[in-house]
């Protein structure tokens, strides 16, 4: 088997982060390696142990998923981010692509769709979830 994809989620909700490790854990394709509350934690979380993908929520304080996406490309371009939110307006998805990330999923898509995202994020493709492709 190959090396799982190691992933860092950032959301301000613990139930959200620890539902995510959760289900998560159950894939071996898949090794979540950090839990963050904001984008500022993310950053050092990311810069400490460079995952391959950052599941970032948008709406955070003290800083947003926006601003932590910027920093964290322009440190570690490599690193491959995407977008997650309870809001379906494709100008935050657009927003993050602006950014560099590599995809946006809502908070209402199925757990398959997020798996599906990350797999094809991996492949090196951009990934927008059903729910914004059909608003466009």
């Amino acid at each position: 088997m190959s090396t799982p994809i190691r992933i860092v989620i950032v959301d301000d909700h613990e139930l959200i982060r620890e539902s995510w490790k959760l289900i998560f854990g159950r894939d071996a394709r898949f090794d979540i390696i950090g839990l963050c509350p904001n984008g500022a934690d993310a950053i050092t979380v990311v810069t400490n142990n460079t995952p391959d993908i950052v599941l970032m929520d948008i709406n955070m304080t003290p800083m947003n998923g926006l601003e932590a996406t910027r920093k964290i490309l322009e440190l570690m371009p490599e690193v491959k981010v995407i977008g997650t939110s309870a809001n379906n307006n494709p100008r935050y998805a657009d927003k993050m692509l602006q950014l560099g990330a590599k995809g946006y999923v809502t908070k209402t898509s199925t757990f398959d769709e997020l798996k599906t995202a990350i797999l094809t994020v991996m492949e090196g493709k951009t990934y927008i979830c059903d729910e914004i492709k059909n608003k466009n």
